[in-house]
């Protein structure tokens, strides 16, 4: 053997799951909202939070040499980062996506060599035909399904403020969001581009939701919600289609009728502007985009995550004229088509 060889990395990704599981704990009981307010020492923080005597020390410590939290004389306090992001009272929170993970995808994952081997969903319908929509159950929990697209704002927040800045929304008029989740897309087109009127749409389920957040944030006379079913029902007509973590959830022939949908509805000079967390073309550097893909094993009959290249040949096919790959926030690129 040679001793230029670390066990290191291995360890660190194989058992990686241990500290994953100490983040997702401390985003369930809110440590980093409860140290948003101030620091506080370990005995006060036990207290605060409910945590044994036996396992409160070597918790929060772990979370403090894993980087999330700091212990300044005696007393715990987040790292930037953590208050930023992980205090639920902040706008900027993005633990809604933590806690899905932890709810929801932490034991789905346990059955990924199942999925692996058969190629099926392995989250809650992994019992059933696997032919369904995965968005069926979901959406007939009015509480998993508020969770779930607070938790899909999260994860999209930093891409929907990207968008807001970098397409040339001067050009247009007009814009539709095609699967608005709680709206955190159209509502920061919105509010970036005050010349700009928009549309979520989405399952009627949705509607409630969208609108209570559009109105949180003083849309309400600007973006409005539409109900249907990109499935069954026409596009609305926009200037621009808008499509935030659509395309991955569905097969390659679905993803195409999707691509054809939005081209139908747009104008000559019109967008399609579709993102998720874009491969790269040498499927080597974004890591983050590979294993979401997988995660679309886990929760969906057909859908996987794909190249900038893949989309733009699609876009192509259906039409488009041009097309470009552009980096948003993190993982996230978007795929831009004009008609």
């Amino acid at each position: 053997m040679t001793t230029n060889v670390s066990p290191d990395h291995i360890l660190q990704v194989g058992m990686g799951f241990w500290a994953s599981k100490t983040l997702l704990s401390a985003v369930e009981m809110e440590v980093f909202t409860e140290l948003a307010r101030q620091p506080e020492d370990l005995e006060t923080l036990r207290g605060r939070l409910g945590l044994h005597p036996r396992a409160a020390r070597d918790f929060l410590d772990a979370l403090a040499a894993l980087g999330f939290l700091s212990r300044i004389d005696g007393k715990y306090a987040n790292s930037p980062a953590a208050d930023f992001y992980l205090d639920k009272h902040k706008p900027s929170y993005i633990g809604g996506i933590l806690q899905m993970a932890n709810h929801r995808l932490y034991g789905h994952w346990n059955h990924l060599t199942a999925g692996l081997r058969t190629g099926k969903l392995q989250n809650e319908a992994r019992d059933q035909d696997g032919g369904s929509s995965p968005f069926e159950a979901l959406y007939a929990d009015p509480a998993r399904l508020k969770e779930f697209l607070a938790a899909m704002t999260g994860i999209s927040r930093g891409a929907n403020m990207a968008i807001a800045r970098k397409v040339a929304w001067n050009q247009y008029r007009t814009f539709a969001d095609v699967g608005a989740a709680q709206g955190d897309l159209a509502v920061q087109i919105a509010l970036a581009n005050p010349h700009l009127s928009g549309i979520g749409f989405d399952l009627a389920e949705v509607g409630p939701i969208f609108e209570e957040y559009v109105e949180h944030h003083g849309l309400a006379g600007r973006v409005r919600f539409v109900a249907g079913s990109f499935f069954e029902n026409p596009l609305p007509r926009a200037d621009v289609i808008t499509m935030g973590h659509i395309l991955h959830d569905w097969n390659l022939e679905e993803k195409k009728m999707l691509i054809r949908k939005a081209y139908e509805a747009i104008p000559d000079g019109g967008a399609l502007v579709a993102y998720d967390a874009v491969i790269d073309d040498d499927r080597s550097r974004n890591a983050f985009g590979l294993l979401m893909s997988l995660n679309m094993l886990i929760e969906t009959p057909g859908g996987f995550d794909y190249t900038g290249a893949d989309c733009q040949g699609w876009m192509k096919e259906a039409g488009f004229r041009e097309t470009r790959v552009e980096h948003l926030a993190g993982p996230d690129s978007m795929v831009v088509g004009i008609k």
